[in-house]
């Protein structure tokens, strides 16, 4: 999930044309309906900022309790230590796109086309 919209649409697309099926919500509450009713997610890619009333580090707890197997990766400027929630990676802002589709290959290694779910 990623709280400016141009930067989600680029991360969309920069995982679309890495042959990864995409589905973006644009709040922490709409990736929560989103989660709960599609199957087959791999991967959550969220920021700890944004609208609405869940924030990247409640959704990425409450994934982790209800989805287990699904990946968190956080892209954020506000990367704390000791954060609440573990998650699989972390990227600061400004993205390094082929960094990050790596570490989506490496989290996701038993498909050519995983499931990444951003915003």
């Amino acid at each position: 999930m990623e709280d400016e919209v141009l930067i989600r649409l680029h991360l969309a697309e920069e995982l679309r044309d890495s042959g990864y099926n995409v589905i973006e919500a644009a709040t922490g509450d709409e990736a929560i309906t989103l989660l709960s009713s599609v199957d087959d997610i791999g991967l959550l890619l969220t920021d700890i900022r944004m609208p609405g009333n869940v924030d990247g580090i409640a959704l990425a707890n409450w994934t982790r309790s209800q989805f287990p197997s699904i990946k968190i990766v956080l892209i954020s400027t506000e990367i704390r230590a000791g954060s609440p929630v573990e998650f699989d990676a972390c990227f600061t802002k400004p993205v390094r796109f082929v960094e990050l589709i790596q570490c989506v290959r490496k989290l996701l290694p038993e498909t050519e086309q995983g499931h990444s779910h951003g915003r």
